[in-house]
């Protein structure tokens, strides 16, 4: 062998080894996870060239994401002097369009064709829809782009899609029509570009030669990713039966885009379809202990349909998995701060702590638990939760409930969902409100015509609320909002809006946990106060102290929570995300909660097989993101529509082998009794774990908290003094008024802002 060629080969494993130097023949590379898919990817292509087996201008590599494909070109110039801007290297958009770019003409493009995206597209299904006098209602743009969507991506333009009711047939037309105004407007969408792609290599023999020809070797990444049209697009410019190096790499035990319309038997189709002599399986794993791998490996097995590997690792078997049960979401949330705090203690950077969860709506309550305790983190590919828009959009009608005269909630919502309010309108109406003076809302009645009667409309819905609402409570108050404003209802027409309905559906939590733990009570009427008058606040309990309406004071939490808290990308910060953003990551210690049946699986999912095992599938990726340490935690009471849920743990802790884990809390007792019930106490009593880790319960407590000076009268307290308060931390008095019962102090606590508390019940203790 060649010195070059045993310089590129070296460490690589004999699986490894043997997937790079195939011959040119059909391969498919099981690649584990965290078994160097990349690495053998990229080692290939460069042994390729190496070795004198095709040019450059030869490969053709096909990944999902710009990312990836940029790390393929840089590591492919670390190995090799060549110039790789050239090769064709990119995502299936990327390069179709440099397919297209070169053959507009044959394409039936124009020259200089603009890509559209997604915001663009919908601006163009409107115009289409507007422009056949539709109805809006019957026709959503939302729905009907996903329909156009849908169908290109099973290659169908609208002459080949099945009409099968009157619905569908207008649908159709929709199509029809879209396509037509997109070829005038000579722009495409990202599914055309694909679609184009693939009919004009169908369709003309001579430019599908040249391209058979050109390509000797076609590689495509994360294979258990594509869809229909990505593979018989690959068919095109490598069918089977040709003498061309076909190299597919992908996990089908990671193909976790059903819903984006990925078909995991594609591999299996693969297989078949092009007479695969010999599958490759990377099963060696250079990430994580054996018994992470060993947890992941028993839960896998029990999926029926899938090609089969078992991940094995040389590290040793490592610390067991550790599983915990709480009393609730709450004490759930509790106990990750302390696990994740003092993980952080012992060394571990707080970037290399990750906790995932299944739908996005879990994170409020961990995000609740951070934010309190002071902890940056940081909610990876997404936002946090009162940041999430629709969020923001019910949190504006809220406080337009407390404040009418509140311009920027009244913009956000005065036209979401859609009620005939263009932008127009609001610039006359904010015209109208500068010049005299008044808000937004009082200024509606001097818009003409029918954009005023449509601003009046508005106002009177936000009117009607308040009358509706008054005498509510928080969570009543919220649910009728979520209802009477057509929130519900807009999300429930969206293709993936059951994200978005489950975090509306959080909100409602986070408002009944708001008022139990500030102390107002359940059943507390959450009607705006005036400030002039704090006596006619509901009396807040021995625990807060604080002045203000339930809903006054939920919305400045939900205002400080969205503020500062998440780190700056590159900060040590905790990271947050759901399974799907995690794939592709890895942390030393992750965290995956919520392991509870209808939630993980999720309970969409469990009517039929199919759906278990794309569950199954996603527990599998969140496990193999851990590198040294699991935990994996369930609870048996949630918060779910401001009621409490009583949940039986998920069905994947059965699949899980009992050797690889460790149960912090008594398995199959009831948490009432042992553990659970000493943890929940000792938290309400603010000890913590630290306090029952005698019991030998746990590894190791944290340290002990600050110690505090007893308790003074309220009188003894003085203006410039440190306090401490058990849910607020530490602040320090700015001014005293009041005595005896009626008592207060203004206290600034920096994170959660200044307050106003009742010194009788607020339970201030000065710090030393």
């Amino acid at each position: 062998m060649h010195p070059d060629d045993e310089r590129l080969l070296r460490n690589l494993n004999p699986e490894q080894l043997a997937a790079v130097t195939l011959p040119a023949v059909p391969a498919l590379i099981l690649a584990g996870a965290g078994s160097g898919k990349t690495r053998v990817l990229t080692t290939r292509i460069a042994w390729l060239l190496q070795t004198g087996q095709v040019s450059p201008g030869g490969v053709m590599a096909v990944t999902f994401t710009n990312k990836a494909a940029k790390e393929m070109l840089t590591r492919l110039s670390g190995m090799l002097p060549v110039a790789v801007r050239g090769m064709w290297i990119g995502t299936f958009h990327g390069l179709c369009n440099r397919f297209l770019r070169a053959h507009w003409k044959l394409a039936g493009l124009a020259q200089g064709f603009q890509i559209l995206d997604s915001g663009d597209q919908l601006s163009a299904v409107k115009r289409v829809i507007k422009g056949m006098n539709l109805d809006e209602e019957r026709f959503v743009p939302k729905q009907v782009t996903w329909f156009i969507a849908g169908s290109k991506e099973d290659g169908l333009r609208p002459r080949d899609v099945e009409v099968r009711d009157e619905q569908t047939r207008k649908l159709v037309e929709i199509y029809q029509a879209y396509d037509d105004q997109c070829q005038r407007e000579g722009v495409v969408d990202f599914a055309e570009l694909l679609l184009r792609t693939y009919e004009l290599m169908r369709d003309n023999d001579a430019l599908r030669e040249h391209y058979q020809r050109r390509f000797h070797h076609v590689l495509v990444d994360e294979f258990q990713d594509t869809n229909k049209l990505q593979y018989a697009w690959l068919k095109m410019f490598a069918p089977p039966g040709r003498e061309q190096g076909v190299f597919a790499v992908g996990d089908d035990d990671q193909s976790i885009y059903a819903f984006r319309g990925a078909r995991v038997g594609n591999m299996a189709d693969f297989e078949r379809e092009y007479r695969v002599p010999q599958v490759i399986k990377l099963e060696q794993n250079y990430r994580s202990f054996g018994n992470i791998l060993d947890a992941a490996n028993a839960l896998i097995e029990h999926n029926t349909q899938r090609l089969g590997k078992q991940l094995r690792t040389d590290a040793g078997p490592g610390e067991p998995l550790r599983v915990f049960e709480a009393t609730s979401d709450y004490a759930e949330a509790q106990w990750f701060l302390e696990e994740a705090q003092q993980l952080h203690r012992s060394g571990v950077p707080r970037s290399e702590i990750a906790l995932l969860y299944r739908s996005n709506a879990q994170s409020r309550i961990i995000e609740s638990a951070l934010f309190n305790a002071g902890v940056p983190y940081r909610v990876y590919g997404g936002l946090r939760f009162f940041e999430r828009a629709e969020v923001k959009h019910a949190l504006a009608y809220l406080r337009l409930l407390e404040n009418a005269n509140d311009d920027t909630s009244f913009l956000r919502v005065v036209n979401f969902p859609t009620r005939g309010i263009g932008a127009r309108s609001i610039e006359q109406l904010q015209d109208v409100a500068r010049q005299s003076g008044r808000s937004l809302a009082q200024s509606v009645g001097a818009v003409p015509g029918k954009a005023g009667a449509n601003l009046q409309a508005f106002v009177a819905l936000v009117d009607g609320m308040r009358q509706a609402t008054t005498g509510l409570t928080l969570r009543q108050i919220i649910d009728h909002v979520l209802h009477a404003t057509g929130l519900l209802d807009f999300y429930r027409t969206e293709k993936e809006g059951q994200d978005r309905i489950e975090n509306l559906e959080e909100l409602v939590n986070a408002a009944e946990s708001f008022v139990t733990q500030e102390g107002f009570g359940k059943d507390a009427v959450a009607l705006p106060v005036d400030e002039q008058s704090p006596a006619a606040a509901p009396v807040p309990d021995a625990e807060t102290g604080e002045i203000m309406s339930p809903l006054a004071a939920f919305l400045t939490h939900a205002s400080l929570e969205a503020g500062d808290n998440q780190a700056q990308a590159g900060a040590d910060a905790i990271q947050l995300m759901t399974v799907h953003s995690a794939k592709g990551l890895e942390f030393d210690a992750v965290f995956i909660t919520g392991i509870e049946e209808g939630l993980f699986p999720h309970e969409q999912s469990l009517s039929d097989a199919d759906g278990v095992e794309e569950e199954r599938r996603l527990m599998y990726v969140a496990i193999t993101r851990a590198r040294k340490r699991l935990y994996l935690s369930f609870s048996q009471t949630r918060m779910l529509h401001g009621q409490t849920r009583y949940n039986v743990k998920s069905r994947f802790f059965q699949e899980l082998p009992e050797a690889t884990l460790k149960w912090l809390t008594p398995k199959a007792q009831a948490f009432g009794s042992g553990f659970a019930r000493d943890y929940q106490q000792a938290w309400q009593r603010g000890s913590g774990l630290g306090s029952i880790v005698g019991a030998g319960r746990v590894d190791a407590a944290p340290p002990a908290p600050p110690t505090l000076v007893p308790k003074e009268a309220p009188g003894g307290l003085r203006v410039g003094q440190s306090v401490f308060h058990t849910k607020f931390g530490e602040g320090v008095v700015l001014t005293l008024e009041g005595k005896g019962d009626d008592a207060r102090a203004q206290v600034n606590f920096g994170r959660h802002g200044m307050k106003w508390l009742l010194l009788a019940m607020a339970k201030l203790t000065p710090v030393e």
